[in-house]
């Protein structure tokens, strides 16, 4: 449970409104809270180690130290070079950076996240339909590489409802169509991104294993600072600049350095990387003791992303109640204490359809009450169980006020009710 007082959990849950029993926290695919030991890692960076590291004297030295001894570190985390690693302000940043790179085509897929979709539609881009489980087929998706195609970009976890992408796969097929353009006499480059942000703290980000020629990661998915990212690139990828200045980051990314961010980065990642199955075979509990609840509860509910345990994230449930307005059970469990998202924060604050379930094929009467629900560090079993009772209390109170019943949501769900699936 993340902490906070008596006075923010009053001021949240309305005003004269008593203060909920808990104050659960479960949208940690939205943000994750700073560990303690990053902070701790921070600090000196914070405040006394604070000179510009491109100074030329000798008291920048250990800013300077402290920004490569952060990118060698993350290098190591991800089976890489230190001088692929470029720090960015962010994985939105880091993926733009990665799209510039390209002149020719770009083949992606429909459900990545909106900064990989956005770059895409400024280009000559390609976007291939996923399945109903959000996974692309990789045959499917190299079937539309073209003789101009330069950039395939598939993340490598869907941060909406938890699905792994079979980036490998990808990689493979990916490599075939460059030894053919080789063999062709085609000097067109092929390159291979995958935005990596949702999955650093729950699959490993090697950049051999995963075959990428690119690899986007984000601190503030895994429990670092905020604004930090990392662009990491193969020795055959020419970056080009979006920020020009004073040529920092090898030329890629102008600016003075985050020194603090880039430490704290790499703090973050490591400890993610070392308690990785632990936290994975932990969340995964949690998870499906959730969607056991509500299952129980709502024959009629909707559970989105892969059945496979190998092919989603272990601590993400999404879940939807046709009928009902996901926006509605938002506030309702708010003052209850309980948090969660609707989808990808940069489309939930702006009230939108979901381009992710949209592209699934869910019906809009089941997409428009979906709720979101990922667990993290934080989370304990007896907050589980009561977000567990929380939710199933507004979905009741939703029911009653519009009328919806039991037998209402089944045939709404259709084939996709969990109900009808056992």
């Amino acid at each position: 449970m993340v902490p906070r007082s008596a006075a923010q959990v009053q001021a949240t849950s309305g005003a004269g409104a008593p203060a909920p029993a808990r104050d659960v926290y479960l949208d940690y695919a939205a943000a994750t809270p700073l560990d303690p030991r990053v902070l701790s890692a921070m600090e000196p960076y914070l405040t006394r180690c604070f000179e510009n590291p491109s100074a030329p004297y000798a008291r920048a030295r250990a800013a300077r130290d402290a920004v490569e001894g952060a990118r060698a570190d993350i290098a190591h985390l991800m089976g890489a070079k230190p001088d692929g690693v470029i720090f960015t302000a962010g994985a939105t940043e880091a993926n733009n950076l990665a799209f510039a790179a390209a002149d020719g085509g770009v083949v992606t897929d429909a459900a990545e996240h909106e900064s990989v979709l956005a770059c895409a539609q400024a280009r000559d881009a390609v976007v291939v339909s996923v399945g109903a489980d959000s996974r692309v087929d990789p045959e499917r998706l190299c079937a539309a590489i073209g003789p101009t195609t330069q950039l395939v970009s598939v993340e490598l976890a869907n941060g909406e409802v938890g699905a792994v992408q079979p980036v490998r796969e990808i990689a493979r097929r990916v490599a075939v169509v460059r030894q053919q353009r080789l063999a062709e006499g085609s000097r067109v480059p092929l390159w291979l991104h995958t935005d990596a942000s949702q999955a650093a703290g729950s699959l490993s980000c090697n950049v051999t294993s995963l075959g990428a020629d690119m690899v986007t990661l984000s601190a503030a998915k895994v429990y670092g600072p905020k604004q930090v990212g990392v662009l990491w690139a193969g020795e055959g990828v020419r970056l080009r600049p979006l920020v020009l200045g004073g040529g920092q980051e090898g030329g890629v990314r102008s600016g003075t350095e985050n020194v603090a961010g880039a430490v704290g980065f790499a703090a973050a990642l490591s400890i993610a990387q070392g308690c990785r199955a632990e936290e994975c075979r932990r969340e995964e509990a949690l998870r499906l003791r959730l969607e056991r609840a509500l299952a129980d509860e709502f024959p009629g509910m909707v559970v989105s992303g892969p059945r496979s345990p190998k092919h989603r994230l272990p601590g993400l449930l999404h879940v939807s109640f046709p009928g009902l307005e996901a926006r509605r059970l938002v506030v309702l469990l708010e003052r209850r204490g309980v948090s969660v998202g609707t989808g990808s924060a940069c489309a939930a604050s702006r009230m939108r359809e979901s381009h992710v379930l949209h592209a699934m094929g869910l019906p809009p009467e089941v997409s428009a009450g979906s709720l979101r629900i990922t667990m993290g560090r934080q989370t304990s079993m007896d907050d589980i169980d009561y977000a567990a009772e929380q939710i199933a209390d507004a979905v009741r109170t939703e029911m009653q006020r519009t009328g919806i019943t039991q037998e209402d949501m089944l045939n709404r769900a259709g084939g996709l009710a969990v109900g009808r699936r056992r």
